[in-house]
């Protein structure tokens, strides 16, 4: 049994809308809430991939663009909190780490990695820097728990943020089994429930997912919304993947698919 707490069972959905990862681009993100708004029917489920942060654009504006359009979508008649699900992708698990690097046993090597990976321009919307992170772990772990605890405050006073990214999901998936929605990977020799941090580093995993062309745990339709090549939209036996390289100069992309995994529509914030 799938654990509820971390997974999102989707039961007849009428169309399942997924989007590629935003990495702060939050004027793409705008534009396709604008071409996707009246494309959205009763029932119909909304999946944000992860990586909605990250890299170099403007978080916060991101941030707010999303809560927004939340607010907007919840509203709609009948629709219901469990339609419109945040998944964890691996910039929301770097900026997690970097909240909890006061823990972490070589501190200034954790944070020159999560920089490197895309997470200073979530920790610059914060009012942080590499620099002080690097200063207060010379300090000690008290001087670093601090550091760590006044980006969480500035987080905490941006109302809406933190509760978004507490109610993140490993990955949704339709209930019967046919549709999977991940974030960037996934061990194609564990069961969904053994995946743990697969699903946003084991992009490797993934290709030999698509390579395969045998079914995983039954679902018709394998869809991820980050790549690191940015391929755009790529059908590789019963796997999908969706990202046209927004936050690294490309269009946010999003579709539309059926239950059963059948592509219905598909959304760029650059048409």
């Amino acid at each position: 049994m799938v654990e509820s707490e971390r997974f999102a069972r989707l039961k007849g959905p009428a169309t399942l809308w997924v989007v590629a990862a935003v990495h702060g681009d939050a004027a793409r993100l705008g534009r396709l809430h604008a071409a996707l708004a009246p494309q959205l029917r009763r029932g119909d489920r909304l999946i944000y991939t992860g990586n909605l942060i990250g890299i170099g654009g403007d978080t916060l504006a991101t941030f707010e663009e999303m809560l927004a359009f939340r607010r907007w979508f919840l509203a709609r008649p009948a629709a219901i909190v469990s339609d419109f699900i945040y998944l964890r992708g691996a910039q929301e698990e770097m900026w997690s780490k970097l909240l909890q690097l006061h823990f972490a046993p070589n501190p200034r090597d954790v944070l020159d990695w999560l920089i490197a990976q895309g997470a200073g321009a979530t920790l610059a919307a914060y009012g942080g820097s590499a620099a002080e992170g690097h200063a207060a772990s010379r300090e000690g772990a008290v001087s670093l728990a601090r550091w760590t605890a006044a980006l969480r405050a500035a987080q905490n006073a941006r109302p809406g943020h933190a509760a978004l990214l507490t109610g993140v999901k490993r990955a949704a998936f339709t209930d019967p089994a046919a549709v999977l929605v991940v974030h960037s990977g996934l061990d194609p020799d564990k069961r969904l429930a053994e995946q743990k941090d697969a699903f946003w580093w084991d992009t490797k995993g993934f290709s030999r997912l698509a390579a395969r062309g045998t079914p995983f745990e039954g679902f018709a339709r394998i869809v991820r919304g980050f790549d690191r090549s940015a391929p755009g939209l790529v059908e590789a036996g019963a796997t999908l993947t969706l990202d046209g390289g927004c936050g690294r100069g490309g269009p946010l992309l999003a579709l539309g698919l059926r239950p059963d995994g059948h592509i219905v529509a598909t959304l760029s914030s650059d048409a």
